[in-house]
């Protein structure tokens, strides 16, 4: 796949060449002007290929966000001269001037399609979110404030009209205490091979310790079936529900690190019982997943119940499998 491809030539050796100088990109990102094309920035040398150049660094997560099956090619972009700087297994803290940068792809070979692009540019005053819609021509990418309808058919086969957020809606999944802030790129969820080529390429000030880290999700089946489960809803879900978020006030709070059973919902009751619990009692109920409201509300596409309530059309077969697999092993 064209995303090992990229990640391989990254750790490999540095693109030289791009479409205009570092300087330009660094001003499309720190401007209070909002950028109308993805080629303004010259993030890449070859754009439709998704081929990075100078100061773009490809990069991966041990466990994926769902987003209907969609094919995510993810870079980071940090101005010369500077690094990011380690904060233990959470959040790289990325210099001003830098992006973050993620490609939705669906379809193999000349079937492929660039949907849409979403950049993170990291400016003086904070994080500013922006989606970028792809054009039919796949030559390139413009801004959708008001986000998109793309018809399209998923890797299962499920014909969906995939929605790209508005500048706004970015604002719901990376809100935290009123500001936007990256929710992917956590020292726990990189592997230590792209964290020390970072520190060997100058780009990271040291290798995190990242000695908890989140397990590969191509080996969930091989890992204990609570590391896997804890793992996808830290990604999947853990930027709403958490202190701080949009969905904080649920008292759910799913985050990897959190080990209190209560937070995580086990014997957990709802804040506000409602259509939204399908008539159970509580949050998860040990060895009953078809008892809890968190596999209930996972496994549904009805608007008012389907969790998450943004970023996706279809169920997650594989994530409700392994969050079910964790509920049914829990002792009652």
């Amino acid at each position: 796949m064209i995303r090992k491809a990229i990640f391989a030539i990254a750790l490999a050796s540095a693109v030289t060449a791009m479409a205009v100088p570092r300087g330009d990109t660094d001003a499309a990102i720190t401007q209070e002007a909002m950028p109308r094309a993805l080629s303004d920035y010259g993030f890449f040398a070859d754009l439709s290929g998704q081929v990075p150049g100078p100061g773009v660094t490809p990069y991966r997560l041990n466990t994926p966000l769902y987003s209907d099956g969609a094919e995510k090619l993810r870079f980071v972009y940090l101005p010369e001269g500077a690094a990011a700087v380690a904060d233990g297994e959470g959040l790289l803290g990325l210099p001003v001037g830098s992006a973050l940068i993620k490609t939705f792809a669906f379809g193999d070979g000349a079937q492929r399609r660039l949907i849409e692009t979403r950049v993170l540019l990291h400016r003086a005053d904070g994080w500013v979110a922006l989606p970028y819609l792809w054009n039919a021509e796949q030559t390139d990418a413009r801004l959708a404030i008001v986000g998109a309808r793309v018809d399209l058919v998923t890797p299962r086969g499920e014909a969906i009209s995939y929605r790209v957020p508005n500048k706004n809606q970015c604002k719901e999944c990376h809100g935290l205490d009123g500001t936007v802030v990256p929710i992917g790129p956590k020292a726990r969820n990189l592997s230590q091979e792209w964290l020390s080529a970072m520190v060997k390429a100058g780009n990271l000030d040291a290798v995190p310790d990242a000695s908890d880290q989140l397990p590969l999700w191509e080996a969930r089946d091989r890992v204990p079936t609570v590391s896997a489960a804890r793992a996808y809803l830290d990604v999947n879900c853990a930027h709403c529900h958490r202190p701080g978020a949009t969905a904080s006030n649920s008292g759910l709070d799913l985050r990897w690190e959190q080990q209190d059973p209560h937070a995580l919902g086990i014997g957990k009751r709802p804040v506000a019982a409602g259509r939204g619990a399908g008539g159970h009692l509580f949050d998860v109920v040990p060895g009953s997943p078809d008892s809890s409201i968190l596999t209930y509300r996972m496994q549904s596409n009805e608007p008012g119940i389907a969790m998450p309530e943004i970023g996706k059309s279809t169920v997650d077969e594989d994530g409700i499998a392994i969050v079910r697999r964790w509920i049914e092993e829990m002792a009652p």
